[in-house]
This record gives C-alpha cells, structure tokens and sequence, in this order.
C-alpha cells in the first residue's frame, strides 16, 4: 500500500516546478493573512477564497500535466474561440455599470476578455513558432493584427485596463520573437505623436481618471477619492506599518475595494515599507522563476509562451501597485494571487501550469 500511494504521490507531483511552487504559495498565505483583515475578518470570504485557490490548483496541476504539444494545437482553435465570444459580447452581451462586458450563459456569467488573456500569447506563439524558419516583417505585421482585433472589441466594450493589459501580453509576445528594435522605436514614437487622437476618443471617465491622477484632490469626494485614501493608506504605513488588523483606513471604512482592487493599500498600512519589500521580493521570486524557464524553454513555441506568461504577471502586479500609490490611473487591476476573486486567480494559475509544463516537458512535438 505504501509503495502504491508513494508511486501515485511521485506521478502526481513530476510536472510540479518547487521552486515556482513554493513562490506561489508565499504570496498566497501573504493573501490570506491581508484578506482577513481586508474583509473585516469574514470567514465567508476567507471560505471563498480558499474554494477559489483549490479550483486555481486543480486547473494548474492538468495544465502541468499536459504535454506542451497537446497545448500547441490547442492554441489557435482557443483564440478562435475566445474571438467569437467577444463577438458575442458585443452583439448580446449584458451591459452593467455602463459597459458590455458579460455573457450570461445561464448558469454562470462569462467574461470573455479573461479568456483572450490566455488564448493570445498562446496563439501568437503558436503563429511564430510555426514560420520559424522564415521570419519576415510581414510576419510581425499579421500577428500585430491577431492582437489588435481583440483589444478593439474589448476597447468597444469598454474596458480600457484589460484592452491595454492584452495588448501588452501581445507587445511582449512580438519583442520575445524578436522584432526589430528600431521598429520598436518607430512604434513608440507614433504611439506618442497619437496621444491627441487617444485623448480625443477616449470616454469622459477614462479622461477623468488621467486628470485625477494629475491632482486628485480635484473631486476629492467623487473620482480622486479611491486615489486619495489609498495614498493615505500606503503613506500611514511608515516603515514598519501600523500591525496586522490595526489599519485605520480599512476598519474604519474609508479605504474603498480593499479587498480587491486597492488590497495593496491595507497591506501597506498595516505591514509598512518593510513588509512592501518583503512582498515585492516574493514578486520577483516568482517572475525570477519565470525567466529561468523562459531561458531554459526548448522551442520557440515555449519560450515565447514562457516569457509572456512571466511579463504578463509582472505587468499586473505594477500596474496594481502603481495605481494604488497614486503614480497610475485607477483601471480595476487585482493584485495578483493577493485581491480577493476567482476568474483572475484560476487564470493566473492557467499561467503558472503552463510555467510548469514547460520546465518539466523538455520535448515537444511540432504540429
């Protein structure tokens, strides 16, 4: 019986990365310990999010475990996939707070731009790794197209945070496969000289979150006030914070979606500058990780999703970090692993599977 459960034990845990294991599970715990004082000490939360992190496991540990030529075939029928439901979105898609985001199904309520953050990298790779051997700029040119098509219905939608977080996985995607840096450039300095044009179409709110984060304390009881307290919270922490369940700004009420979006800000005032190093050094552990297997990957197919994968992450914990303490505008992006929420959970997760079917499955089979 014992050389049974040890051989079950050995199976189950070969596509297992430790080392990114153990970095995920750090930030975890961190999560837990700053939702229970977030929500208030709500148990059903705590519950939730522990349901949430069991699911996320699950979907990592068959991510893992699944050969990354079974994923490369996969990949473009998922984009395909994900294209249509934004289609869908756009065409019947249930408008709540004034955006089309949703797709009731009945049973559940579907956010398809959660799942065009998977599906992207993987069809983007997938594209790169097929011409690999005859790589030209039109190449660079078709595979923009396959990310700006879907970061225009999400723009529509509209979702300005995730359009730019999307199109950024792609951007990440086209440098790993190596576009050339003076068109890198050349991108760069038009994106600056169209900034009129952006400003010109961009909704009264969007706009209203660029001058707010200019100087907040312009409507500091309407659009800056998200801004401002969370500010306060951070800067309250000093160096050593205020202590586990001792922040005024969140039991007092003041501190607005302290358990998802601005979580970052109760962390902050209750653990302080030291705790903010401590929690960005388990940042860079996992994001460390990610590299070494990006650098390590075999093909092209899984280096390219490795690194996307790997900035991806990193790119949503600054950007969090960055709009809580005030030197980004507010767009709704939950802190990874630490906000309170499933969908980004799971498909952080998703990511890390990949990680760890990438660092364990050295061979893959072209398809």
């Amino acid at each position: 019986m014992r050389n049974v459960i040890e051989t079950l034990w050995r199976k189950g845990t070969a596509h297992i990365d430790v080392p990114l294991l153990i970095a995920v599970c750090l930030l975890l715990v961190t999560g837990m310990v700053t939702l229970y004082s977030a929500s208030n000490q709500s148990f059903d939360r705590m519950e939730t999010k522990l349901f949430n992190i069991g699911v996320a496991f699950a979907v990592m540990w068959v991510v893992a475990n699944t050969p990354m030529s079974q994923v490369i075939r996969l990949a473009m029928p998922a984009y395909l996939a994900a294209l249509a439901l934004l289609v869908a979105v756009a065409l019947v898609g249930d408008v709540r707070n004034g955006a089309r985001r949703w797709l009731d199904l009945g049973v559940l309520s579907l956010q398809p731009s959660e799942l065009m953050k998977i599906a992207l990298p993987l069809a983007l790779a997938w594209y790169f790794d097929r011409y690999e051997s005859t790589l030209r700029l039109r190449n660079f040119v078709i595979a923009a197209a396959l990310f700006v098509l879907p970061v225009l219905l999400i723009l529509r939608q509209p979702d300005l945070g995730t359009a730019l977080l999307i199109a950024s996985s792609g951007c990440f995607v086209l440098f790993l496969a190596g576009l050339p840096w003076k068109i890198i450039f050349a991108l760069g300095a038009a994106g600056v000289a169209a900034l009129p044009l952006a400003w010109s179409v961009m909704h009264d709110y969007q706009r209203t979150r660029v001058m707010i984060l200019l100087d907040p304390s312009q409507d500091p009881l309407g659009a800056g006030y998200h801004t401002i307290q969370s500010t306060i919270a951070v800067g309250s922490g000093g160096w050593f914070g205020k202590g586990w369940l001792q922040g005024t700004q969140t039991h007092l009420d003041f501190l607005p979606e302290r358990t998802t979006d601005f979580i970052f800000a109760v962390y902050s005032e209750e653990f302080g500058l030291l705790g903010n190093a401590m929690l960005l050094l388990m940042f860079l552990l996992v994001i460390a990780r990610g590299l070494v297997i990006t650098l390590d990957a075999p093909t092209v197919f899984t280096r390219l999703v490795a690194g996307s994968v790997t900035l991806t992450f990193a790119t949503y914990a600054f950007v969090n970090m960055g709009m809580v303490s005030g030197i980004l505008p507010v767009v709704g992006v939950p802190l990874p692993l630490i906000s309170y929420g499933g969908t980004a959970l799971v498909s952080a997760f998703f990511g890390f599977g990949l990680l760890m079917s990438i660092s364990t499955n050295r061979k893959l089979i072209k398809s």
